[in-house]
């Protein structure tokens, strides 16, 4: 796969990447410090395209793929926005009942990576459905700066309503084997750890990559086995674990945490620099097998 070379970008253009992706910084500020580094030598076109997301890289697994079949699916949510949807996928030809899998976007809406996401699980087997948390103002528009604009208007705990519905709705499919995974990136690996402590009955599984913890008052309700993916250079997200994994100790929750050397906050997502290879296939295969084990 052919994806942006990071190897001569400083660190600190991700760490910049970060916060501005997660509202720590304004634009402005984010593009007048890659004109500092740029002055300094480093072009201004290979660090924007670099750092800002191109999803013509995300593809591995095509919608047209044989082995696949995706509609959009719209579900009720009536403590959230009344109405949700999603992109659900699953594998054709399959007469038995299959595992289930919510697939959980960062904070800017359903892009391309997160529909490939999705395929890349009802490839190997899973039914997936991915939501859409920017459907009440007409879905993702097409570019993650205005998605994130738009995600930032809505109500938080009205999304959290929509993705609870959402992992009820996909738990219910009537080809669900009752066992519903979820696996989320960013605000979707928080989201992931919402789930899991909201409703102890709901997941079997959970995987959230790089994502901040439910509130504290929630999370002696975790019942469900976890693996929790981060990036060694994530600092922000880094240090909410040590009291967070403090809690699933005390309350006997299964769990795995993998730290990845060297990598970024998003290092999954093969549509960037941040994209870590070797670390992404590794993080991919555990979280496959993990569903694999607590879901079948």
């Amino acid at each position: 796969m052919n994806t942006p070379q990071s190897d001569h970008i400083p660190q600190e253009a991700f760490d910049w990447y970060d916060e501005y992706a997660h509202g720590l910084m304004d634009r402005r500020t984010f593009m007048n410090k890659l004109g500092g580094l740029a002055a300094l030598g480093f072009s201004m076109s290979v660090l924007t395209s670099a750092l800002l997301p191109n999803y013509a890289l995300a593809e591995q697994v095509s919608f047209n793929d044989e082995d696949i079949k995706s509609t959009y699916e719209e579900f009720d949510s009536p403590d959230g926005h009344g109405t949700g949807r999603g992109y659900l996928v699953v594998p054709k030809n399959r007469d038995a009942k299959l595992p289930v899998v919510l697939v959980i976007h960062e904070n800017r809406g359903l892009n391309p990576y997160i529909e490939d996401v999705a395929r890349r699980l009802a490839k190997v087997g899973f039914i997936a459905f991915a939501p859409d948390a920017l459907f009440p103002l007409g879905g993702y528009p097409g570019n993650d700066d205005e998605g994130r604009a738009m995600q930032e208007t809505m109500d938080r705990a009205k999304i959290q309503n929509d993705f609870l519905a959402a992992a009820y709705f996909l738990k219910s499919h009537d080809n669900s084997n009752g066992k519903l995974g979820a696996v989320g990136f960013c605000f979707g690996g928080y989201i992931v750890n919402y789930l899991a402590a909201v409703d102890a009955s709901l997941l079997s599984a959970g995987v959230p990559f790089y994502g901040t913890p439910a509130s504290k008052n929630l999370r002696k309700n975790i019942k469900a086995p976890l693996i929790i993916q981060l990036a060694e250079l994530d600092k922000r997200v880094n240090d909410t674990w040590p009291e967070y994994e403090q809690d699933l100790k005390e309350n006997g929750v299964e769990y795995t945490m993998h730290m990845y050397k060297g990598a970024n906050h998003g290092f999954h997502n093969d549509s960037t620099a941040r994209y870590d290879e070797v670390n992404a296939e590794l993080a991919w295969q555990r979280t496959i097998e993990f569903f694999n084990e607590k879901l079948t």
